[in-house]
């Protein structure tokens, strides 16, 4: 007999048995260890998600919570700035009284002022209460965040930049300026301190 009908014998065959049964073996022990990798590779990526959605969450509390801070701070902004065109125009309509003319007045014309005066007073309580306040801007470094420079004063007795007079107040709700303060400021005096050299003063 040739070599090749040797080859189809009981031995081959019982060898391509046994080569069967490794094979049927690695594939049973690979089918154990398969669900334990994929559970853990499951687990992985639940757990990667839920840390992902925790963090998104978070953030969106953390940005409501800004949100309805914000709306509820700056909510009135408008209306604010409304108002404060009404009292300006009860102011000027007070100061359009002279001093002279006010202690010679009658009681009616008295009790008008004073019922102006309380009324601006009024209006600017109730703004405050809501968070408008008023910017205080004379004698203050000129900052253009805050101050709107209308004209300069020529003064060599106080440092350059410094606001001497106010035209017309600014006011601020929380941390935004409703309106920039109206001012003049001071030209030719010495150089005002800066905030990098007074910083270095304090750590001296």
């Amino acid at each position: 007999m040739t070599d090749e009908a040797n080859n189809t014998g009981p031995d081959a065959a019982a060898e391509t048995m046994a080569d069967a049964a490794q094979e049927a073996e690695n594939a049973g022990t690979e089918a154990a260890v398969d669900p334990i990798e994929a559970l853990k590779a499951e687990n992985a990526e639940l757990r990667d998600r839920f840390l992902r959605l925790a963090a998104e969450m978070d953030n969106l509390r953390r940005r409501t919570e800004r949100e309805l801070k914000d709306a509820k701070t700056y909510a009135v902004t408008g209306f604010a700035r409304d108002m404060l065109g009404v009292s300006d125009n009860l102011r000027r309509a007070l100061e359009t009284l002279p001093e002279e003319l006010r202690a010679a007045a009658d009681a009616g014309i008295s009790a008008l002022v004073e019922g102006v005066e309380m009324t601006e007073r009024g209006m600017l309580s109730t703004l405050e209460r809501h968070g408008v306040r008023k910017i205080d801007a004379e004698g203050q470094k000129f900052d253009p965040n805050f101050h709107q420079a209308m004209f300069e004063v020529p003064n060599p007795n106080v440092p350059n930049n410094t606001v001497v007079q106010v035209v017309q107040a600014g006011y601020a709700i929380g941390d935004r300026v409703l309106r920039p303060a109206m001012v003049g400021v001071a030209k030719g005096g010495p150089k005002g301190e800066t905030n990098g050299e007074a910083q270095g003063e304090k750590n001296a």
